[in-house]
């Protein structure tokens, strides 16, 4: 056994399949236009690697220090965030949203019509914090493109309007109807970025000021913001949209991209950009209990029980699910307070850890941890959607598979 096989049980010769099979069955097809991976294990870096280009146009080559929309890989950061403050006891789980958005105590549930014309019902169950954390809100995302209250979305722009504040945000969400009555099935929603808006309200700071002081800056996460500043331009990597004929094209160019001014709308659930060494200090955190470089961000017992499954009756997300997108496959998948939760190995199909949490991003971006193995590995990419390959899926096999 060589000595970094030691350290981090984990073969060096193994995880080279890693660049072999990004290359040959996705870069070098012109399927992705660039990939770094990050693997470690017990604290330790045993493999990072940069792959094929960042902006295509530009001809660009991908960096370690190349900064990502790392979009829905913000709801882990919020979360984290939102627990904080449930350490210092500044609300509970099953608390009424209504008890800090007043707005939002006599919700509606859709039955017909299109909007502006809702015909609605009363909700039988009361939304909960914990509703929020666990995506059971009965909130929704506008381009699920499935139902009219999604329809409503998309003409309000409540997906991610930087022009719109948190606050406008809330209100709008007020007078739209719900999917269905919080409590009752799973769908993949705006309910992170109305975390975002309490820990706000709660902190009584901006949100993106609560993220720096209590998160970014304890981390050492100096890249990781709502919007790029001038100097991270160099760096900013082009995001690429699928495209069945040429495989992908310009979605966001980095020199003209709406990251590049200032957001009124603070995304709680998909607005940051970040670098794979920030995440990692994150990824890292959330692996070792809550503490990075000596600095801890969250209680350990805190994370712990953000980690277990939430869903009813320890469910995975085919038993509730109302909609057909996840940023992680469903069988064998449950829920927490921000994070999927694997619950079983066999019927999840992928190969791990009973236990392993984490999720992804938008562009393609994903992130897991292994408890059991004490195992972080990110991937970072900038394809939209998420769904186009199964990448993340086989890296996880690749990746367990150099486990000694």
């Amino acid at each position: 056994m060589t000595e970094s096989e030691q350290v981090t049980g984990l073969s060096p010769e193994r995880l080279l399949h890693i660049e072999d099979h990004l290359d040959r069955r996705y870069i070098q097809p012109g399927k992705l236009p660039g990939t770094l991976t990050l693997v470690a294990r017990r604290g330790e870096i045993a493999y990072l690697k940069a792959q094929g280009l960042m902006d295509v146009e530009r001809n660009k080559p991908l960096c370690r220090d190349t900064v990502f929309r790392i979009y829905s890989m913000t709801k882990p950061i919020t979360s984290v965030a939102m627990m904080q403050l449930y350490e210092q006891g500044r609300f509970l789980l099953d608390d009424p949203v209504h008890k800090y958005i007043p707005a939002w105590k006599n919700l509606r549930v859709y039955k017909s019509g299109v909007y502006p014309d809702f015909l609605t019902a009363p909700a039988t169950s009361t939304m909960t914090i914990r509703d929020l954390f666990t995506h059971m809100s009965g909130l929704t995302y506008g381009f699920m493109n499935r139902t009219n209250v999604d329809a409503a979305y998309r003409e309000l722009k409540l997906d991610g309007n930087r022009n719109m504040t948190l606050e406008a945000f809330v209100g709008h969400l007020a007078e739209l109807p719900l999917e269905f009555s919080p409590g009752t099935a799973w769908n993949y929603s705006v309910s992170t970025d109305v975390l975002g808006y309490l820990v706000q309200l709660l902190a009584d700071k901006p949100f993106d000021e609560y993220l720096r002081e209590h998160i970014f800056e304890p981390l050492a996460m100096p890249d990781t913001g709502f919007d790029i500043r001038d100097d991270q331009l160099d760096r900013f990597a082009a995001c690429y949209q699928y495209d069945p004929v040429d495989q992908f094209k310009l979605q966001d160019d980095p020199q003209t991209s709406p990251f590049r001014e200032k957001s009124k709308f603070l995304s709680g659930g998909g607005g940051l950009v970040s670098t794979i060494d920030d995440y990692f200090h994150f990824a890292q955190a959330l692996c070792q209990g809550g503490e990075f470089g000596g600095r801890r961000i969250i209680g350990r017992k805190t994370l712990e029980f953000m980690r277990r499954n939430h869903l009813p009756d320890n469910q995975d997300l085919p038993g509730l699910s109302a909609g057909a997108f996840s940023e992680t496959p469903y069988a064998g998948s449950g829920f927490g307070l921000g994070f999927s939760v694997k619950t079983d190995v066999a019927k999840s199909q992928i190969n791990g850890s009973v236990g392993e949490y984490g999720w992804g991003g938008l562009a393609s971006t994903n992130f897991f941890i292994d408890p059991v193995e004490e195992l972080v590995v990110i991937f970072m990419t900038q394809l939209i959607p998420s769904s186009t390959y199964p990448v993340r899926q086989e890296l996880r096999a690749i990746v367990n598979g150099a486990l000694v």
